[in-house]
This record gives C-alpha cells, structure tokens and sequence, in this order.
C-alpha cells in the first residue's frame, strides 16, 4: 500500500539534548545511496565484472518555509555534531548523524521564501522504530 509525504517532519538534535527539535520540510533528499562500483574484470572475461565499493555520501538537502526564529535556531546549531530523524509517522524513521549549514533561498517574483538545510551526514543512515 503506498503512503503520502503528508506528515513527513525532520528533527535534531545535540547529544545532551532530551527532545529533538522540529523542521517543517517541504522537500526531502534521498534516504541513502547505490555503492560506488569497482571493476575487477579480466582479460579472460567476456562481461565486465564489478564488485561494491563504499557507499558514497553527499549533502543532504531539506527544503522548508521560511521562519525567522527558526533560521535563527538552525543557524545557531551549524557545524555542530548532531543526531538527525526524518520520521513518516507511524510509516517509519530513519536516523543519523552529521553537521548542517542554513542558507536563505534565491526567490523570485510571487514566491515563497524558503530556507534550505544541507546536512553532510556522518554516519550510516539507519531505520529505526522510535
């Protein structure tokens, strides 16, 4: 059965931190990445052979309206170490950690401010069931 992005929220948090703060997102990257391939062929074969490399990781990038005092606060918290959820309600979490950085996004005529957050993770991206 498919289920909708509706509901879909980001948190984080600091290790001493008890409650994660919330992120109204509008868009979200995707939850992981195909390992980089790594070719092993011979000469004696007659079909490219390959084996899994390392996963590769790149930012990640939310996109959400615009609040001062939530810019504020994201702002606040750059570069630091943080714990990182993307939760679908009861449709599952995913966790991690990295570091994020706060900009403001270009705009045009008749447009949304929006703020994007590009979190560089540093570490796995696991579901978890909390």
């Amino acid at each position: 059965m498919a289920i909708t992005t509706q509901g879909a929220i980001l948190k984080y948090k600091t290790a001493e931190a008890e409650e994660y703060t919330q992120v109204e997102i509008k868009s979200f990257p995707d939850m992981g990445a195909a390992p980089n391939l790594l070719e092993c062929t011979t000469l004696s074969d007659t079909v490219q052979k390959f084996v899994e490399g390392v996963k590769p990781a790149a930012a990640m990038e939310f996109t959400a309206n615009y609040d001062k005092t939530k810019f504020a606060a994201l702002k606040a918290d750059e570069g630091k170490e943080l714990t990182y959820q993307l939760a679908f309600g009861d449709n599952g979490t995913f966790q991690w950690t990295g570091s994020h950085t706060a900009i403001i996004v270009g705009g045009g005529v008749n447009a949304v401010l929006d703020m994007k957050l590009s979190v560089m993770p540093s570490s796995v991206i696991s579901s978890v069931t909390a």
